[in-house]
């Protein structure tokens, strides 16, 4: 039984999630006594992945797979598992795997289980703890597969240093061309995007218009943070439709995830409950989001946050 992850990469730049699914398929790795290979696609720096147990990288250069492109992807990464006599694949949660994991799953003709928490059990079968009804409960799972594919739920095992050597082989294998051309693609490459942050600062419209956002871009600039909004916010075009979180919109699974004015209706809580820590500052007592959140400020944004970024920037000062 041998292991292979897909190493996502952005513009070249391994993610950060990427680090963290080789940090868990290493220790599953330990577990059955194999090595872990990883696939990578137009990566810089794929021996970087060596530090989290990686053994050996798939390293594919292709100018045709500079934009994703689920069929293509879903040929490249298969043929990797062949390649590496790999029975277990592990991919994130991110929005490309999620469109993967499904093709693949028919590709390979191997059992997904999505949103897994939990090193596998082994013991009596494979056995998988996964989040469910959007991250308000935990369920168990069996993959009675012969391949089997593990989509690991965002921030949910962390990064944990395993250094090896890396062996790094160019890997080349025919894949189909879907014909579609990508005429543009406009990202924004001077923030933290969300899905990779470890903080994300959120806003409602209890900001009470976009000329007031510059007070949410501080505070994250401070946490080093990414900043994000509620679908009305987005809606009424404050913020970019990219910046919107909850079920309709990007889920978020930070280690510390501050919601300003933001009530808390049903569809953002489920998009952001895997988060671990939580934190609302709202004037309103009665916000549904109190009920969700770790600690809860009851008070005036335009009041809380400037004090808010003025202590952090002391402590930093203080602790640099």
């Amino acid at each position: 039984m041998s292991l292979l992850i897909y190493a996502e990469s952005e513009q070249g730049k391994i993610k950060k999630m990427a680090y963290e699914v080789a940090s868990y398929a290493s220790s599953i790795a330990k577990q059955m006594g194999t090595d872990v290979t990883a696939v990578t696609i137009n990566a810089e720096n794929p021996e970087t992945l060596g530090q989290y147990g990686v053994n050996k990288v798939l390293n594919v250069k292709d100018s045709n797979l500079n934009t994703f492109n689920e069929e293509s992807y879903v040929s490249v990464i298969a043929k990797a598992a062949d390649e590496s006599g790999a029975n277990i694949l592990v991919v994130s949660q991110s929005a490309n795997a999620k469109y993967l994991a499904p093709g693949l799953s028919i590709e390979l003709e191997a059992g997904y289980a999505s949103n897994v928490v939990a090193l596998p059990q082994t013991e009596d079968g494979f056995t998988v703890k996964r989040n469910v009804f959007t991250n308000k409960a935990f369920g168990i799972a069996e993959i009675n597969t012969n391949n089997k594919i593990i989509g690991l739920s965002n921030n949910a095992y962390g990064l944990h240093e395993n250094p090896v050597t890396a062996e790094i082989v160019d890997f080349s294998p025919e894949f189909e061309n879907s014909g579609i051309e990508v005429e543009s693609v406009d990202k924004n490459t001077d923030k933290v995007s969300i899905a990779d942050a470890e903080v994300v600062v959120s806003a409602g419209r209890g900001l009470k218009g976009p000329e007031n956002w510059e007070m949410v871009e501080d505070l994250a600039d401070v946490l080093g943070a990414a900043t994000a909004c509620s679908k009305p916010v987005s809606d009424m075009g404050w913020r970019p439709h990219g910046e919107h979180v909850g079920q309709t919109g990007k889920p978020v699974a930070s280690n510390l995830y501050i919601a300003i004015g933001i009530s808390g209706a049903i569809q953002h809580l489920a998009g952001i409950n895997a988060s671990k820590t939580k934190v609302v500052i709202n004037t309103d007592e009665e916000a549904p989001f109190f009920k969700a959140a770790d600690y809860g400020i009851v008070g005036d944004a335009f009041e809380v946050v400037p004090q808010l970024i003025e202590k952090l920037k002391e402590f930093k000062a203080a602790n640099a």
